[in-house]
């Protein structure tokens, strides 16, 4: 196997399935080049509905080259309201076409005003605000540019790579790991799951040190020497937070919020270390320990593939899923709430259910209620938490911190056409990462993604 980028590395993506070389290139030349449609799962009343029991209107927004929380910024400043009258589904990134349904609460149709790079159309009404839930996955249109001249021929031995890694026969779909993709730790600074893991310890004050401190070559000089200086006081019998704050760039609020703790509070104890983590959003608090959940699933999808072990199916012990049977049909969905144990006697009805897309096989990311897998797959898992130094009774953790954990597949398949000019068309279930497939075909590293 291939070894993936070192950067890749330091959050459990170890490998790529295809060895064969890359077609190197660029992603988002032009924001047009990357293209996003959401596949949604919600029901809607006409628009001329009683708002009384349907207060929200529904509209399908198509964004050019902006991220959804500016533009619902600039919505809800140009209704006069709060942001918290607008809901998403999923929040997409800026350089980029992307079309999604937003709801919004107490408004009418004439309200509605024009902004420039956004087509606001009205759908209907609703009973209440769109949800994360709703989501049910996303369809990409993406075109790869620059790349090598042979590029179409190496992007078809990818493919065909792909496929077999898929079990897909003669069909169109591919498969590749189901690996949390690089954004969630970080792309230039992939220190999210250390802060996590510091924390499932116990060790609250390496956590803070971990995002205060810890620089990264990636980042501007002047960052990089504000965390030079946190280092250096941390290992200090009477660090100077002070002097750290005042060095510390203004662009990074949430170091300087976690730093003006340390300065008002002190840092005696556990809980004046944890004081200054909760300085941080309720969000970004879960996302540490999501994302260390994420680095064990992509350690447990590395070692699996170093054991040879496969994806498409399951082997004897395996926990598997059945897919989503409400989800879009241009997706392979699982449904994480329907889960079964393999037993020897079961592996050769799950294997047929897998091949023809209606369950997968899953790894877990670990919380209080994992309960592991049996078998080899069992011994992969057992051996990446004991390896990490953390076991599911750490998850027992206060606020935001806190985690009961859930289960994931582990193999990430979709039907997937590619075209001359390497126009990439696939769909992908919600929680899944379109860098994840691209960076098999473009092998460039996860900065170029």
């Amino acid at each position: 196997m291939r070894s993936a980028h070192p950067i890749e590395d330091a959050v459990g993506i170890e490998y790529y399935v295809s060895d064969a070389d890359g077609i190197d290139g660029q992603l988002r030349v032009d924001p047009s080049d990357f293209r996003v449609r959401e596949l949604e799962q919600f029901e809607t009343e006409p628009v001329d509905a009683d708002p009384g029991p349907y207060p929200e209107l529904v509209c399908r927004v198509r964004l050019e080259n902006w991220d959804t929380n500016d533009f619902v910024r600039r919505l809800s400043d140009a209704l006069g309201i709060s942001r918290e009258r607008v809901s998403w589904a999923g929040t997409k990134d800026k350089r980029a076409i992307t079309t999604q349904l937003i709801t919004i609460e107490g408004i009418d149709p004439e309200d509605l005003p024009e902004i420039r790079g956004a087509d606001i159309d009205v759908v209907g009404r609703a009973g209440r605000p769109l949800t994360f839930g709703d989501l049910a996955g996303n369809a990409f249109e993406i075109c790869v540019r620059d790349a090598v001249d042979d590029a179409p021929e190496r992007a078809e031995r990818i493919a065909a790579d792909l496929r077999d890694f898929a079990g897909a026969g003669d069909d169109d779909s591919v498969g590749v790991p189901n690996y949390f993709g690089q954004q969630r730790f970080g792309s230039r600074r992939p220190v999210t799951h250390a802060v996590g893991l510091a924390a499932l310890r116990g060790d609250w004050r390496g956590a803070v040190r971990a995002y205060v401190g810890n620089p990264y070559e990636t980042e501007p000089e002047a960052t990089q020497e504000a965390r030079d200086l946190v280092e250096a006081e941390f290992d200090t019998d009477d660090p100077d937070w002070e002097a750290c704050l005042d060095a510390m760039p203004n662009a990074l609020r949430f170091e300087r919020s976690m730093l003006h703790r340390l300065q008002e509070t002190g840092a005696e104890t556990d809980a004046d270390w944890r004081n200054a983590l909760e300085a941080v959003p309720s969000n970004l608090q879960r996302m540490f320990v999501n994302a260390a959940q994420s680095y064990v699933f992509n350690r447990i999808l590395s070692e699996r593939l170093e054991r040879g072990l496969p994806f498409d199916r399951p082997v004897a012990g395996d926990v598997a899923c059945f897919a989503d049977g409400d989800a879009p049909a241009e997706l392979y969905a699982p449904d994480t709430d329907r889960l079964q144990r393999v037993s020897e006697e079961r592996v050769r009805v799950m294997e047929r259910h897998c091949e023809r897309g209606k369950a997968f096989v899953t790894a877990p990311l670990v919380g209080t209620e994992t309960e592991l897998a049996d078998g080899e797959p069992g011994e992969i898992e057992r051996e990446v938490v004991d390896e990490v130094g953390i076991e599911p009774s750490d998850f027992d953790l206060p606020g935001d911190f806190g985690s009961t954990g859930t289960r994931r597949a582990i193999l990430l398949r979709t039907d997937l056409e590619v075209d001359d000019d390497l126009w990439f068309e696939f769909a992908l279930p919600s929680g899944s990462y379109a860098t994840v497939l691209l960076r098999e075909f473009l092998k460039s590293g996860p900065l170029e993604l």
